[in-house]
């Protein structure tokens, strides 16, 4: 594991700016690739002065962004049979993908935003966005979003305490409970804005009626 490590440092290192892009995108796409691998080293190099921290976080968004546009794009390529049945080799049967898809229509600026910083969704939350055709500028925004907190979170946590690896480890944990929290909660407020925002339509249909049913 140290020697991988060093090897992702070190690559990240002679790469510079166009490895994180590269490495980032293929995190972002259907590659297991982890980003912590990616954002924390480029942090510790920043803290060593041998990078500069903001231009390793854009690079980390950039790359973020390029791997959820080409899986947005896959996703309306290959069409809504092939997603089905490649779904089905992971036990995910038709009901819930349709579930899952209908879900992402109602909601998918939402999703799109919590789904990236939620670890293993991040890598396919594209894809139902692509198969749902959501506009490419909300998908590019909360993607956008989504993405820079969580690479911004990885830089500082590699640039605070990288060369520390049993703080590391442990903070790591600590700060992906922290967004599973921040994301619960997130979605709370979403619902519960969005229940209010449904009484006062109904509201205001019911008051609309009464009116013209007394004229």
């Amino acid at each position: 594991m140290e020697s991988f490590v060093k090897f992702i440092v070190d690559m990240v290192g002679n790469w510079g700016y166009p490895g994180i892009i590269i490495m980032m995108t293929i995190e972002s796409s259907f590659i297991p690739f982890p980003s912590e691998a990616v954002m924390i080293p480029a942090g510790y190099l920043a803290q060593q002065g041998k990078m500069s921290l903001p231009l390793a976080i854009i690079s980390g968004v950039f790359g973020s962004m390029l791997g959820a546009y080409f899986n947005y794009y896959l996703s309306i390529r290959l069409g809504r049979p092939v997603l089905i049945k490649v779904a089905g080799w992971f036990g995910i049967s038709e009901k819930k993908f349709n579930k899952v898809d209908l879900f992402f229509h109602n909601h998918g600026e939402i999703t799109t935003f919590v789904g990236r910083l939620i670890p293993y969704v991040r890598q396919i939350i594209s894809c139902p966005a692509g198969l749902a055709r959501m506009n490419i500028a909300k998908f590019s925004i909360y993607t956008a979003a989504g993405a820079g907190l969580w690479v911004t979170v990885l830089a500082f946590l590699g640039y605070f305490i990288g060369r520390n690896k049993e703080l590391l480890k442990q903070y790591s944990r600590t700060i992906t409970i922290i967004l599973l929290i921040f994301c619960v909660m997130i979605v709370a407020i979403y619902v519960y804005v969005k229940r209010r925002r449904a009484r006062a339509e109904r509201l205001a249909e019911a008051a609309k009626a009464q009116v013209a049913k007394n004229s």
